[in-house]
């Protein structure tokens, strides 16, 4: 487990993001390690039909959310939206479990604000700017008026360069969000 939530605007997480959106706060779970146990854990949630393995992931990091003082942070948690082609072929959104599960513990709606309007490739062996690149125009919001002045914590499976995560956040800010805030499962260096 990182310490993230602890310093979320103090963190390399964050300056990983502040160039490319104005979030507020920025946590992990965990530390990505290739190989490691959060890729081993990854790759079950995502390729393994571990649906419930995102919740349980969820409900340990609203724990440690909680014993923070988070739970009165945010109106509403939101899922980065996958492809609804990509969501039917693997049967959920990895993201959306994670969110289930940190709702559950810190008493907050999920919020079904953004949908991805086109398909992506993977962007697992792109470069930064290929990845800022492979996002841009990906996102919609699906009403301004449930975004609007809100405080929302915008969730994601794993952060490698920020890319998808800002483009969501950038999204929502320009819909109105008062602030966004992100936390995913695992995010590298």
């Amino acid at each position: 487990m990182t310490s993230y939530h602890l310093r979320p605007q103090n963190n390399d997480l964050a300056i990983k993001v502040y160039g490319l959106s104005q979030v507020s706060n920025v946590m992990s779970y965990l530390r990505f390690t290739k190989k490691g146990t959060s890729q081993k854990l990854l790759h079950q949630l995502k390729y393994r039909n571990k649906p419930e393995l995102g919740q349980v992931l969820g409900r340990l990091y609203g724990q440690s959310l909680l014993e923070s003082g988070f739970q009165v942070c945010w109106d509403a948690i939101l899922a980065v939206p996958l492809h609804p082609l990509k969501e039917k072929r693997r049967g959920y959104n990895q993201s959306l479990q994670f969110a289930l599960g940190l709702a559950g513990v810190l008493d907050i709606e999920v919020m079904h604000g953004l949908k991805r309007t086109r398909f992506t490739s993977t962007q697992t062996k792109k470069s930064r700017l290929e990845r800022i690149e492979n996002v841009e125009g990906v996102f919609s919001v699906l009403s301004s008026e449930e975004i609007k002045g809100k405080t929302l914590l915008l969730v994601d499976d794993v952060m490698t360069t920020g890319a998808t995560l800002a483009a969501c956040a950038n999204i929502l800010l320009e819909a109105g969000a008062d602030q966004v805030d992100l936390a995913v499962i695992a995010a590298g260096k």
